[in-house]
């Protein structure tokens, strides 16, 4: 029995219980609500709530995360999937111990360094569901593993003139452009006519496709950027439309990588095109600042640490030739 008065008050009833340990807790609580000068109600206490599970979490993180783009949120949906052996557990019960496991199971399979650290998007998750210590931001515990990653080697110009001569027609101006240009695969494959700038012969990379989240404006050669434009005619250029229709990232590298094995060349990928762009402006002595604002690479550390490398061939295409 309690009092929220004094004795003039009627006395109120907080209840009866099974157990010691329920009694007092009710007392307790009643004591801290009248030392708060608030009015205790003495209905049934809620039980707390029980703690979700990661898969659970996950799906209430993920529908919080309005300010990323569709092509994170599939990231991220793969790097969760790759968690699917903690998926089921409540996110209160996972300790840095498990985590460490699954890194460890994940570099049994031979999974890349950066794709484990990829997986540990789940750290985000733990955070949204309010887990305090975050088990998987434990850096004693929770260690990627070691990985000496291999030197990239662009390929030539006599690699890429091969390569060219056996890609289907479709395929075989993205490839120039890509060499030409230095961009990314993602951003060729989402760039649309009302992009072009025509009468300045050069295109926009938007802020939405930009690895970087800054819009640029790429110049192309000439040539190219003439063959491009005969790509459709000026009345059916709708502003929505694709560039490059029919060519995606997917099909491209796959196209060059079958091409290379047919021309007997080292396989090489789009992105390793951008490797050779970035490596012939260096030397031809374009500053960093330059070649990091053409290429949409926004950290100079990073554009001369990885992306320059000593060329087999140094020589240029002849675009004239091979468009």
């Amino acid at each position: 029995m309690f009092r929220v008065g004094g004795r003039e008050s009627m006395p109120r009833y907080g209840g009866a219980f099974s157990t010691m340990r329920a009694a007092k807790i009710r007392r307790d609580w009643i004591a801290g609500e009248l030392a708060a000068r608030r009015v205790p109600a003495t209905g049934p206490l809620e039980e707390p709530k029980a703690a979700p599970t990661l898969e659970q979490a996950y799906e209430e993180w993920r529908a919080s995360r309005v300010d990323v783009s569709e092509a994170t949120a599939v990231y991220q949906r793969s790097a969760i999937r790759r968690a699917a052996p903690l998926l089921a557990r409540r996110v209160d019960t996972i300790s840095a111990s498990d985590i460490a496991g699954l890194v460890g199971d994940l570099a049994a399979k031979a999974k890349s360094r950066e794709t484990i650290r990829k997986t540990v998007v789940l750290a985000m998750v733990l955070d949204h569901a309010g887990v305090s210590p975050n088990p998987a931001r434990d850096r004693v515990r929770v260690r990627l593993p070691r990985e000496d990653r291999p030197e990239i080697q662009p390929p030539s110009a006599e690699h890429v003139e091969a390569v060219h001569r056996l890609l289907a027609p479709a395929y075989r101006l993205p490839l120039l452009v890509l060499d030409a240009t230095g961009m990314r695969v993602g951003e060729l494959e989402a760039l649309t006519w009302g992009d072009v700038d025509e009468f300045r012969g050069r295109w926009r990379v938007s802020r939405t496709v930009a690895k970087t989240g800054r819009a640029r404006w790429v110049n192309v050669p000439p040539l190219l950027f003439a063959a491009v434009l005969d790509l459709c005619p000026r009345d059916d250029r709708n502003p929505d439309r694709r560039v490059f229709e029919g060519v995606t990232a997917d099909r491209l590298r796959t196209a060059i990588s079958r091409a290379c094995t047919a021309a007997g060349a080292p396989v090489f990928s789009p992105h390793d095109l951008r490797h050779r762009r970035i490596s012939l402006l260096h030397l031809t002595g374009v500053p960093w600042a330059t070649i990091g604002q053409n290429v949409g690479q926004r950290n100079l550390a990073v554009t001369a640490n990885t992306y320059t490398h000593v060329l087999a061939d140094e020589r240029e295409l002849d675009y004239e030739v091979l468009v």
